[in-house]
């Protein structure tokens, strides 16, 4: 080989060509099984075809090397990118063709591959997003056979090292060679239908400069015959013969009728060259040189090409000669080499004709003695098979490996056994293989692998759908995430790793698409029942293992093999009555079922889980080893007889070997109270049926009959070993043993495991034993799992081991109670004595008449009489019904309960029910009952309206066994049941189940009450009472017929018609008119009494509102689905509903997103915020709120917007697939691109940092600090809260958390803001000089860090800080905290460095120096300021921080502080006086002032953030807040509560408020008051001596009260304090809390009527105090019927006004904004005068963003309020309007306002303040200066110079205040000559 490689190289030098080779070896040798690969086998090939062909020539060895050379067959190694080819089709998906190309070579062209025309046509569908109609997919434009000409685009190396060829037959690559002079008429080309004209179609022909135009004459035969009648299509693949060249190639007719293509022949004329010579010509040539590997060819004249002996024409081989004139077609051209291989084969002969043999029958076929027809040394076999057909062998797959192979044994003639492994369709040869490994494989092709076969294979990889498994060389295997194990598996990485070897079952196999789903479910792969692969196979008796796939209403579907499925209807899931087969069952669950009964031809078949216990064979040898005493194995299920019972239990047989065992009494049922009872009851010789073997001891087996675990066993639910077992499981077991740290639960397998103390209950947990029992049935969710120490821990709280909606477990619980209790009927009717005989025919609910024997002391009756004489019934004294009873007297009494243990009747003289009323009941209803008799798990009640009795569940879950004893139901009590039942069964009793625990009412409810829920259910079910007529009607109808009716109501969704015989039909919304205009009521246009045709589209099953198809027997009784479409009523083309093949899971998926669809409201869910709509009658969606609109005003009201029944034109943006639910949008498509503007809501918020946000689908987004706002400030996020929905930019959506911006200038460009801070993204951004603000974050070394973007921070170093003298490092925290708002110059950039250098000094940015005073002159500023304040009343709150005044508003819970309109007086000149007082908010603050002055010095521009109201005279002290008008508290007094909000339960009580007297309104003159001299000024040291003293009262008070030590720890603690200070409302208040801690509602209830009673009635502020927690109670834990109960007593005993205020803030700090809405209306009619009512209802709309309702309230509060309240209530509104809405229209009101009283100083100072707070320094100043130039009084003036001083300090430089002094002097000097004159 290398001897002929060096005399014919390739190209390159000889270093290459050895690399070549050596590179082609390696990948001989290693890939064993290249045969699976058709690339492969062209290699090989290519390598050993011309080594046969040297040794077996006869020429000398010098002429042996070219022909060697000459006749290689083609290889992957012998193509390049460029050369031109010829292929046949194989294989046609969606997204490419697989070529079948000479010498069993294989390429792939992509769909982008076939030519521009269909690409442009694929990338329109792409970005609109919907298919389009007249774009063809390639199985429409290609067919298997088609011979297409190729050329190589690309060769890639795949993952396993072997070539991909990439193939093109788009023209312009094709057809490259070519140009538009060089055509010709006659020449034989392909083309791509480009576009459909008038009179032809404009083909591509891939020659530039030239249009092709082929004639709808010339294409209609071709249209006939091979394109069934049908237009030629976009893309369509054509060989097209040139007739005529115009304009030098410009123009070509084209022709492509068959036999003009069919005779084409190249020639000579049509000037063809090795440059431009393309596949698929045809050719006549004359034979050169004969070899036996192949021919040497001369055509047209001069070009030469080769012919290997695959394409010799088959029946002539031998038979060529030199000279001999052959017709031959062109294959492949080399662009290098210009080699040129052609093909004498007769089908490649006839251009335009397709391969007619595509595929060989036989592939896979093992074959024995088959002939060798031609042997090639290093190169192959030939064979000829037994069909004439011949096939190739490779040398490789002669025989195992080299050192075995014998060129003997492959003389011609001789047999050998082989395997046909592929077929190549260019070279009509099927490829052998003679190796014994691939003989004798089991598998080698999908086709071989039959369904319900074990196999096994190696794990490629683990995904989020299931395992990737290979079975064989090119067999690939899914198994479903469902069916990875038994039990459905969270983590299955964790178990399962790449290359693991697994056991597989093969459920489906479909050879044709390549699809193999396995199964690993350990029941299945190892059953030995037979399987079920057809229906056929179904016979009635068969038991075998299948899967449960669906869980309904009305049973399981469970699949089996190959798709076949069966029904397991209700009744057949169990021996028992299953309610909701949804908690019992589910999806993945392994069963063991029976067939009942099977129906092929309508693949239908009926299963049960009910086994049949004889179906099993019984032969000797089993019934001999079972007599022989082997163990039974755990886990079986068995029937024993009772032999004898014991204390303990019962001692029992196993049937039918008599294998003794025992039967504890726990195990005998579920429910703890009925073990005794059927211990007591069952007898020895009684059988029991369907018993679980457990364990197996040295002595006895231990048996199980708790139904819970027999069927958890049955369905496979167990896991047998702890390494089937994951956390998050859920497994049913039982108690085992019990012990002060935890619970030990063991699983019927055996396996067992802890749940500890801290996670047994949601309940605190004191003592194990109060909450569970040894042998108590429990659900345990497994929380960890170590494997090591073979050992799990489990939580058995209710909140983790929910088993689904706990009213339907509860019903389920009831009903097995009951039914158990009814078998133990049965059982006493089986004993000889009669009173046990006539104590099990007694029932609940029948009426005895009785005879009276005995009235007890404790007022119970004791009657005799009944069936029989010895019979003893019982009435407690509630059950007496007060009646006046004596011995001897004859009453009727009605049975409520029989104990079967102590054999008693209870019964009750309750008229009611003695003489209850025959009322229809319905299903579902809610009634009022009364709680008449209770029982361990149940308790028996009686309805209010009619005296019925009705049993409901205790208990609603299996682990739900221990109750407080507030939780407890009493004998009497009111509660709230939801019927389950309407009859009274064989229990007696109606099934129920019962409503939420604050339904419950402590005395008996009226018989003539209806809750409110009742109502409002039977509005909900009003539709159903149209349609339960219908239950009894069948009718014959099925979908398509046509019927009449008459319309008999319409609703806002539906509309319900009267057909013949009184059968009811609905009609949706969706189904009355065609085109359905956007936001239209299509049930509007249709009346009452309206006759309409219509067209059946379905029934609808009663029951479970499903539709069902008509083959199903309930058809017949469906509501019938209407349709009034005008089309579906002309035409039979209507759209059926039929969602019992297609599942509403799939019926979604047929929506694509993007899809527009048309939807109706149902209804909007403000709790989940959507709105739920149906697209068809079975298709419902979700819109999620923030998808409905753009504009916050629709998402704050969405029911104003939106009403029941409107269409809407919604997108399609995803499904919920587990729930069968479209989401949907209002708003177009929800892509979350860049640039696209998005509604969220606030998730947090990071203080200096920015705010996280959610979008609708789970999305979450980042918003910068710096894309808040258009204009930066320090308070920017304080607007924000959780909740709040916002407008957001898509800024970047890179990473998986999406870049927002609120900036206005962004997400509300329409609004055209001003952009105050321009955005810095970048670096880039940054200019020098330029000036910025930013975010100090953080202190350096260097300098001052300040942010100025997102990603863009600066460094101003501490000497381009101030220019004051250098202060302290330590200043630099106070001056410069973290989040301060400044103003930097930009010195210089340096991009490269990412560098910014700043500057904050004021000559560079025109602000004040930051550190304008010194620190000495801050403490003097300091005191100046306190003496000011105290000079003009201003002590107050004007100092407070802003955290300070956050924190205290957050322990009040209310806005007084900002809110009042009052002016607040203090008659105590010293400050000191407000010591007294332990709870003054103020107190703490000054003295931490005192301790740490130097703390003052912060910026002032806090200290005036609250309103302070100056008039002339108020010179005087506020009066302290903790101390009342001339009276002192005493210091041992314990505080009052001064509770002025809604109480907060989750706030400290010890930060609430002591109470305050009501203080006096200030005046409203402009008049100067004179200022009040009452008290002597004090001296520094009695102030001193005075603070010490207030400050050790103080602490004395709080070491008593608030010493951690000494807090109650018991009831008996909170009665003796409050017994010593009873009208201390905050002791009251913790004493609640005290109760609410221990979830003791009606405790915390009784302790709020204790405390009303017991305080004094003087004490009204305290008695408010707990009126108000009583209400934040009810709001919290009762219903609103207890709310407004206690509200209304609240009014009677309270001022009504402060009632209503404190019942608003309630509701408004729970969210309940419509409730508050309507109380404010309210109030606003009955206080209309009163000024505080209107501004906390401006407050209140304000704070919900309504601010044009803000501007109506206050013009209506003007016109109610008198003229003297105006200017407060204006002023007050401003400020509302400055916090909460519109600076600038806060700013006109002022303005207003101060132009009518321009002497108001108390407004000018709340402007002031406001102005400083939320506007710019130039604003203030203009104010100041305005104010300081107006005619006021002396005093007036010198406040006003006083503050424009200190507020020049704090943010002027020096020169600003020193023009402030010089403008004081000013005045002074005007005012003094003034006085002179």
């Amino acid at each position: 080989m290398a001897n002929l490689e060096e005399s014919f190289p390739r190209g390159g030098t000889r270093k290459s060509l050895k690399s070549e080779k050596s590179l082609q070896q390696t990948i001989e040798q290693d890939n064993l099984f290249d045969i699976f690969t058709e690339e492969s086998t062209k290699r090989k090939k290519s390598q050993e075809g011309p080594a046969k062909t040297k040794q077996l020539k006869t020429e000398k060895g010098k002429a042996r090397k070219p022909v060697r050379e000459k006749f290689e067959i083609l290889s992957v190694e012998s193509l390049c990118e460029g050369m031109r080819i010829l292929g046949c089709v194989k294989e046609v998906n969606e997204l490419e063709l697989v070529i079948s190309l000479p010498n069993g070579l294989q390429g792939f062209v992509q769909v982008t591959e076939i030519c521009d025309a269909y690409t442009q046509k694929l990338n329109e569908q792409v970005a609109q997003e919907e298919p389009l109609e007249d774009l063809p997919h390639l199985p429409d434009l290609f067919s298997p056979g088609m011979l297409v000409r190729c050329v190589v685009s690309h060769l890639d190396i795949t993952e396993t090292g072997k070539k991909s060829v990439k193939l093109s037959v788009n023209p312009k690559h094709v057809n490259k060679v070519l140009n538009a002079e060089a055509l010709r008429p006659g020449m034989l080309l392909t083309g791509t239908v480009s576009s459909l004209e008038d009179h032809g179609y404009l083909v591509d022909i891939g020659v530039t400069g030239t249009r092709a135009f082929l004639s709808l004459q010339k294409a209609q035969e071709y249209i006939r015959q091979k394109n069934k009648g049908a237009k030629l299509k976009v893309g369509q693949y054509l060989t097209c013969l040139v007739e005529e060249v115009k304009s030098d190639g410009g123009v070509v007719g084209l022709s492509i009728e068959y036999s003009e293509i069919s005779s084409a022949f190249a020639t000579e004329e049509q000037s063809w060259n090795l440059n431009n010579l393309l596949p698929g010509l045809v050719v006549k040539a004359q034979v050169q040189k004969v070899t036996q590997f192949g021919l040497q060819l001369n055509f047209l004249t001069f070009f030469t090409g080769l012919v290997d002996f695959m394409h010799l024409e088959p029946k002539k081989i031998g038979l060529y000669s030199p000279q001999q004139t052959v017709k031959a077609c062109i294959l492949c051209i080399h662009p290098r080499t210009r080699v040129v291989r052609l093909s004498l084969r007769p089908i490649f002969l006839q251009p335009g004709r397709p391969l007619t043999r595509i595929s060989y029958q036989q592939l896979g076929a093992v074959m024995d003695n088959v002939p060798v027809q031609g042997f090639f040394k290093n190169a192959g076999a030939i064979f000829k098979l037994k069909d004439g057909v011949l096939a190739y062998a490779r040398f490789s797959h002669l025989s195992d490996s080299k050192d075995t192979f014998n060129a003997e044994a492959f003389k011609p003639g001789s047999t050998h056994k082989c395997r046909i492994i592929d077929y190549s369709q260019m070279d009509e040869l099927a490829l052998l293989s003679l190796r014994k490994s691939i003989i004798t494989a089991q598998f080698f092709r999908y086709h071989d692998i039959k369904t319900g076969t074990v196999v096994k294979g190696t794990v490629l990889a683990v995904k989020p759908f299931g395992l990737l498994v290979k079975v064989g060389e090119q067999i690939r295997g899914l198994v479903p995430s469902m069916h990875l194990a038994d039990v459905m598996m969270k983590n299955p990485e964790k178990k399962y790793h790449l290359g693991d070897e697994v056991k597989c079952r093969v459920l489906l196999c479909e050879p044709e698409a390549k699809k193999l789903i396995m199964t690993l479910k350990k029941t299945l792969v190892t059953s030995k029942l037979p399987a079920i692969t057809c229906y056929e196979d179904a016979k009635p008796g068969l038991q075998t293992h299948g899967v449960i796939i669906r869980v309904k209403d009305y049973g399981c579907i469970v699949k089996f093999y190959n798709d076949v499925q069966g029904l397991v209807r209700r009744h057949e899931l169990s021996d028992q009555h299953i309610v909701d087969p949804e908690k019992v069952f589910y999806t993945g669950q392994v069963v063991k079922v029976a067939v009942l009964n099977c129906e092929p031809s309508k693949e239908r078949m009926l299963l049960s889980f009910k086994l049949f216990c004889d179906s099993e064979p019984k032969n000797d040898s089993v019934q001999n080893s079972q007599k022989k005493g082997r163990a039974v194995n755990i886990g079986q299920l068995v029937d024993v007889t009772v032999l004898e019972k014991t204390k303990d239990g019962l001692e029992v047989t196993i049937l039918p070997s008599n294998i003794p065992a025992f039967l504890p009494i726990p195990h005998l049922s579920d429910h703890v109270a009925n073990g005794p009872l059927l211990h007591h009851w069952l007898q020895a010789g009684d059988t029991l049926h369907r018993v679980l073997c457990l364990s197996q001891g040295e002595k006895h087996i231990l048996l199980c009959r708790k139904p819970a675990l027999v069927s958890t066993v049955e369905g496979g639910q167990d896991p047998r070993s702890l390494s089937e077992v994951q956390p998050g499981m859920l497994l049913i077991g039982f108690v085992k043993s019990i012990k002060d740290y935890g619970v030990f639960v063991q699983f019927p397998s055996g396996l067992s495991g802890l749940a500890p103390k801290a996670i047994m209950s949601d309940k605190f947990v004191t003592t194990p034993s109060d909450h569970f029992v040894v042998g108590q049935t429990v659900v345990a969710k497994v929380t960890n799992v170590d494997e090591e120490k073979q050992r799990m821990l489990l939580s058995l709280r209710l909140s983790d081991c929910s088993l689904g909606d706990s009213a339907s477990t509860s019903f389920l619980l009831l009903c097995q109670c009951l039914e158990e209790l009814q078998g133990i009927r049965s059982l006493m009717s089986n004993q000889d004595s009669l009173l046990i005989q006539a104590l099990a025919e007694i029932t609940p609910g029948m009426i005895l008449d009785v005879v009276v024997q005995e009235v007890l002391g404790d007022g119970s009756v004791v009657f005799s009489g009944g069936p029989v004489p010895d019979l003893i019934l019982k009435a407690s004294r509630y059950h007496r019904a007060g009646q006046e009873v004596e011995s001897g007297q004859k009453r009727r009494a009605v049975v409520l309960h029989v104990d079967m243990l102590k054999l008693k009747v209870h019964v009750s003289l309750h008229q009611d029910l003695v003489n209850r009323k025959a009322r229809k009941l319905r299903k579902s209803s809610r009634h009022q009952g009364i709680v008449q008799h209770l029982e361990e798990s149940f308790a028996v009640a009686s309805l209010v309206e009619t005296g019925h009795l009705v049993a409901f569940s205790l208990i609603s879950h299996l682990n739900d066994t221990f109750h407080f004893d507030s939780e407890k139901l009493h004998v009497g009590q009111g509660v709230c049941l939801t019927l389950k039942t309407t009859e009274p069964g064989v229990t007696g009793l109606i099934l129920a189940v019962e409503g939420p625990a604050s339904k419950r009412t402590r005395t008996p409810a009226r018989r003539d009450s209806e809750t409110v829920d009742g109502k409002e259910e039977e509005e909900e079910e009003e539709e159903d009472t149209d349609l339960i007529v219908r239950a009894k009607k069948k009718h014959g109808l099925t979908t398509g017929d046509k019927v009449t009716g008459t319309i008999k109501s319409v609703k806002a969704t539906h509309v319900v018609v009267t057909l013949e015989d009184g059968i009811v039909g609905c009609i949706h919304a969706s189904r009355i008119l065609d085109d359905v205009p956007v936001g239209t009521f299509p049930t509007t246009t249709l009346k009452v009494g309206q006759t309409v045709t219509a067209r059946v589209i379905g029934g609808r099953d009663v029951k479970t509102s499903k539709f069902l198809p008509i083959s199903h027997p309930r058809f017949v009784l469906t509501i019938l689905e209407l349709s009034i479409r005008p089309s579906e009523l002309k035409t039979n083309d209507y759209s059926a509903l039929n969602t019992h093949s297609v599942s509403p899971m799939e019926k979604i998926q047929q929506y694509q997103t993007g899809q527009t669809v048309t939807c109706f409201l149902k209804k909007y869910n403000a709790i989940k915020k959507w709105l739920e709509v149906d697209v068809a009658p079975d298709v419902r969606g979700r819109i999620p709120l923030l998808l409905t609109s753009l504009n916050l005003k629709v998402l704050k009201r969405p029911d104003k917007k939106f009403q029941i029944g409107q269409a809407l034109r919604a997108t399609v943006v995803g499904s919920d697939v587990p729930k069968a639910f479209l989401c949907l949008s209002l708003i177009g498509p929800y892509n979350l691109e860049q640039g696209d503007i998005v509604m969220a809501r606030v998730l947090s918020v990071a203080p200096n940092k920015g705010l996280t946000v959610s979008l609708p689908l789970g999305k979450i987004g980042k918003v910068s600090l710096f894309h808040v706002s258009d204009s930066y400030s320090e308070t920017l996020l304080e607007d924000f809260f959780p909740q709040k929905i916002v407008r957001c930019y898509v800024l970047s959506t890179e990473n998986h958390v999406l870049a927002l911006s609120l900036r206005s200038s962004r997400a509300n460009r329409e609004m055209k803001s001003k952009i105050e801070d321009p955005e810095i993204n970048s670096i880039q951004d940054v200019k020098e000089g330029q000036l910025l603000r930013g975010y100090v974050k953080s202190i350096l070394p260097d300098g001052v860090l300040v942010g100025l973007g997102p990603s863009v921070v600066g460094l101003a170093q501490y000497s381009r800080v101030t220019q004051c003298s250098p202060p302290r490092r330590e200043l630099y925290d106070s001056y410069l905290p973290k989040g301060k708002l400044v103003t930097a110059k930009i010195l210089r950039v340096d991009p490269e460095k990412s560098r910014v250098d700043l500057s904050l000094l004021p000559s560079d940015t025109g602000k004040p120096d930051l550190f304008s005073a010194s620190p000495e002159a801050l403490l003097l500023n300091q005191e100046e300021r306190k003496e000011g304040a105290e000079e003009t009343g201003l002590r107050g709150e004007e100092n407070k921080t802003k955290s300070q005044k956050r924190k205290e508003k957050n322990q009040k819970g209310q806005e007084e502080s900002e809110l009042s309109s009052q002016e607040r007086k203090d008659p105590l000149k010293s400050p000191r006086g407000r010591r007294g007082k332990r709870r003054h908010p103020e107190s703490a603050e000054e003295q931490e002032r005192v301790k740490r002055p130097k703390k003052s010095g912060e910026p002032e521009e806090d200290d005036s953030g609250v309103e302070v109201y100056y008039r002339e005279g108020d010179d005087e002290m506020q009066q302290p807040e903790g101390l009342s008008t001339g009276k002192h508290t005493k210091p041992a007094e314990v505080p009052r509560l001064q509770h002025s909000s809604g109480f907060l339960w989750d706030v400290g009580l010890d930060s609430l408020t002591p109470a305050l007297p009501p203080r006096g309104d200030s005046s409203d003159s402009e008049e100067d008051e004179k200022p009040n001299q009452t008290k002597k000024k004090k001296s520094k040291k009695e102030r001193e001596l005075e603070k010490q003293k207030a400050e050790k009262e103080l602490s004395r008070i709080e070491e008593a009260l608030m010493d951690p030590g000494r807090q109650p720890e018991s009831a008996d603690e909170f009665d003796r304090l409050v017994l010593s200070s009873p009208n201390s409302s905050i002791l009251w208040l913790q004493y609640m809390a005290f109760h609410l801690q221990a979830t003791e509602i009606e405790k915390a209830r009784a302790v709020a009527e204790r405390a009303l009673k017991t305080i004094s009635f003087r004490e009204e502020q305290e008695k408010l105090n707990v009126w108000v927690a009583l209400l934040n109670l009810e709001n919290m834990y009762g219903s609103q019927e207890s709310l407004t109960k206690v509200f209304e007593r609240a009014v009677q005993y309270n001022e009504p006004l402060k009632v209503f205020l404190h019942l608003a803030d309630i509701y408004t700090k729970s969210e309940k904004f419509k409730e508050a809405g309507e109380l404010y209306g309210r109030m606003l009619k009955r206080f209309r005068q009163e000024k505080t009512v209107w501004i906390k209802y401006g407050a209140f709309v304000l704070g919900r963003g309504q601010p044009g309702a803000g501007h109506r309230v206050l013009q209506r509060a003007l016109e109610c309020l008198p003229t003297k309240d105006h200017v407060d209530v204006i002023a007050k509104f401003a400020q509302l309007e400055f916090q909460l809405g519109d600076a600038e229209r806060a700013k006109a009101i002022f303005e207003n306002t101060l132009s009518t009283y321009p002497k108001r100083t108390d407004v000018w100072s709340v402007y002031i303040d406001m102005t400083i707070k939320h506007g710019s320094q130039k604003e203030v100043r203009d104010i100041f200066e305005r104010v300081i130039h107006l005619s006021l009084a002396p005093k007036r003036m010198k406040f006003f110079f006083k503050r424009y001083l200190d507020y020049e300090k704090q943010h002027g430089t020096e020169k600003d205040v020193q023009a402030v002094k010089a403008k004081a002097l000013e005045y002074v000097e005007a005012k003094s000559s003034v006085l002179e004159d």
